[in-house]
């Protein structure tokens, strides 16, 4: 049986989503709480990985099993068996031609930036920080250059292990909500830390360092060492991988794209 699974985290706590030998995992966690209900090894495949002390609101896993559970069991009986950092939403029985990474149309993320002079306290791992005064114009006026299909060269980092730097960005949406600004972006994949890249441009931008049509020569440029530093992680969620309507994958947040 093909279990698909929605999982929420913070990721201060952990090395990113990948099992990694030197620093605990989401996925190296989640898979010992699955394995203790299955009474078997489980290994998940999840929609798209995450790095060192990012997070997510809803990660879609899969994973294989012969164990037969009520699906309560991979939720109610895998959280009480999780970290109080991880929480699994849903669980459903899938197809065998579900995947929860292949089988995705696009990705959705959000970045959030605390704009004021006094840092965060409270919020200090799930937000960034940005004291200097941002524009949001400037920022949407900037994001507007980046959708559509582009060379996202000068905005993936030098680990990046992808084929090629081609993606396409349904929407990137720059709002102001109160002392925050929020960066709403959906596309049918990333490269690695490309969010934080455009994250780090767009702050530059509405700090005043740069153009609004800066990155429309950062587009041309195909260089990483062109673009902006990289945002800090904490500000940065998975919000959701959406799907074929086959699949009857729940939505938890809609987005316009």
């Amino acid at each position: 049986m093909r279990i698909a699974l929605a999982v929420e985290y913070d990721g201060h706590a952990y090395c990113g989503w990948q099992r990694q030998p030197h620093s605990v995992s989401v996925q190296e966690t989640l898979e010992r709480a699955l394995s203790q209900i299955a009474n078997e090894p489980i290994t998940v495949q999840c929609s798209g990985r995450t790095d060192t002390g990012v997070h997510a609101l809803a990660q879609i896993a899969h994973f294989d099993t012969r164990a037969e559970r009520n699906l309560t069991a991979w939720t109610f009986g895998v959280n009480a068996n999780l970290a109080r950092d991880i929480a699994v939403h849903w669980a459903q029985a899938m197809p065998d031609d579900f995947h929860a990474r292949f089988s995705a149309d696009y990705r959705a993320y959000r970045y959030t930036i605390l704009n004021r002079a006094n840092r965060p306290g409270l919020d200090a791992h799930r937000l960034s920080w940005q004291r200097e005064p941002l524009d949001v114009e400037r920022m949407q006026a900037a994001a507007a250059h980046l959708i559509g299909e582009h060379d996202f060269s000068s905005f993936r980092s030098s680990q990046c292990q992808a084929n090629h730097a081609i993606r396409v960005i349904r929407e990137l949406r720059v709002q102001r909500q109160g002392d925050r600004v929020v960066i709403d972006i959906s596309a049918n994949g990333f490269l690695h830390n490309m969010v934080r890249i455009i994250a780090g441009c767009l702050m530059a931008v509405g700090k005043g360092d740069k153009p609004s049509d800066w990155l429309v020569s950062l587009l041309r440029a195909q260089d990483r060492t062109q673009a902006a530093v990289t945002a800090p992680p904490n500000g940065l969620c998975f919000l959701q991988a959406h799907y074929p309507k086959r699949f009857d994958v729940p939505t938890f947040i809609h987005t316009s794209a």
